[in-house]
């Protein structure tokens, strides 16, 4: 290319690119446009004269954290990279908080309650976590093949995740459990520590729901150990531990093809306990029915499949590894929330992102979106500076 020729092409009109992912940012506003047709329906009888009380406040709750995805894309992430320990710290003291001054309700206690607003540090606390671990992988990425750092990542995903165990809350838990072994995936240990830890989290699950209640031993509360293996033989419990999933199914099969509209009796009528929340897609099933919950789930594989380009396209190993935290997290909440409303998973109280009802897992789920954002703007600032600099060169 000819000096002239590079200044002709200089001067061409480049393709303008915006800020943001648009397809991720696509995705997410059609998850929050079913959230709310869905909440609208389901939530309209729950407080008598008031039957936009839940659906105005999940309006607020996504618009408040659309502008706080926004504010974080134009955030350079870059900066947060030396923040790990005051990110954990910040992460334990909020679910030690809620602990100290949190809210029970009915047999846990998960949130602090405020004027407006519940705050449960579980949703925050995901958040935290991934940039807490992926601060520290960075520290210690010459060291990153050694077991000392998969031990000391797992060692820190499991303590978070055992406060929040305690609440109780094992659905937040898991999650945690999840973004620290896709940290260390996406990080690079070695394949036979990622084994390791894979066989040590098949151990558990046997002791804690099969040998150890065996002999007498409880590690979790009887209840809980009844929801997490419930969902293997629904029918033999079905007035209880098993009613929420029986019910769920009943709900979803009687959608059909293109759902009952506003005859659907299983979630209006709360035949399904916590169709706003964790039962939300049986209420997607039941009104919208098969098309419904195809375009759901569609919209959620756009969401991840853009995370996952967003990983690939990362100027640095510190944003891979963020994002590869935050469709970790999103993938395995849709995983369970749907596979315990269809009865494939056990019943964990984990929320389907952008779509379940709450303030605190709408925000955090926007919050983690606008990291990766951050990352894909960064990513597409530095591809065309090397444009810029390839065309400038050339001769």
């Amino acid at each position: 290319m000819t000096p002239v020729e590079g200044a002709e092409a200089a001067s061409t009109p480049r393709a303008v690119r915006l800020p943001i992912d648009p397809w991720l940012t696509l995705g997410v506003i059609g998850l929050g446009i079913c959230s709310v047709a869905t909440l609208s329906n389901v939530t309209k009888n729950l407080i008598p004269g008031t039957p936009d009380y839940y659906v105005e406040r999940q309006i607020v709750y996504l618009v408040v954290g659309s502008c706080m995805m926004i504010a974080i894309s134009m955030f350079d992430y870059g900066r947060l990279r030396r923040l790990g320990r005051p990110f954990f710290i910040a992460l334990v003291l909020s679910l030690l908080a809620v602990r100290a001054l949190g809210h029970a309700a009915n047999g846990s206690q998960r949130a602090i309650n405020f004027p407006f607003f519940a705050f449960q540090a579980s949703e925050l606390g995901k958040v935290l976590l991934i940039l807490a671990l992926s601060c520290f992988v960075i520290e210690r990425y010459r060291h990153i093949r050694e077991r000392k750092t998969t031990a000391q990542v797992m060692l820190a995903g499991l303590v978070a995740a055992m406060l929040v165990i305690i609440q109780p809350d094992v659905g937040s838990g898991l999650v945690y459990i999840v973004i620290a072994f896709a940290v260390l995936f996406v990080a690079g240990v070695p394949g036979k520590h990622l084994l390791a830890l894979l066989a040590l989290a098949a151990a558990s699950i046997a002791l804690v729901l099969v040998a150890a209640p065996a002999v007498g031993v409880h590690l979790l509360k009887p209840y809980q150990e009844e929801r997490l293996t419930a969902f293997l033989h629904p029918s033999t419990d079905a007035q209880k531990q098993g009613y929420q999933q029986e019910e769920s199914k009943i709900a979803i099969g009687s959608g059909e093809k293109t759902g009952r509209g506003v005859n659907a009796t299983q979630t209006t009528l709360n035949f399904v306990p916590e169709d706003d929340t964790d039962f939300i897609f049986a209420a997607v099933g039941e009104r919208w029915g098969f098309v419904g919950a195809a375009l759901v789930l569609s919209l959620y594989a756009l969401v991840i499949w853009r995370l996952l380009r967003i990983l690939t396209m990362s100027k640095d190993l510190f944003g891979a590894v963020i994002v590869g935290g935050v469709v970790a997290a999103v993938l395995f909440q849709v995983f369970i929330n749907v596979g315990m409303a269809v009865g494939i998973s056990p019943i964990t109280g984990i929320t389907l992102p952008l779509l379940s009802y709450g303030g605190s897992s709408v925000i955090t789920t926007f919050l983690a979106l606008g990291l990766a954002q951050s990352i894909y703007a960064r990513s597409r600032s530095t591809q065309a500076l090397k444009g810029r600099s390839a065309g400038g060169l050339a001769v």
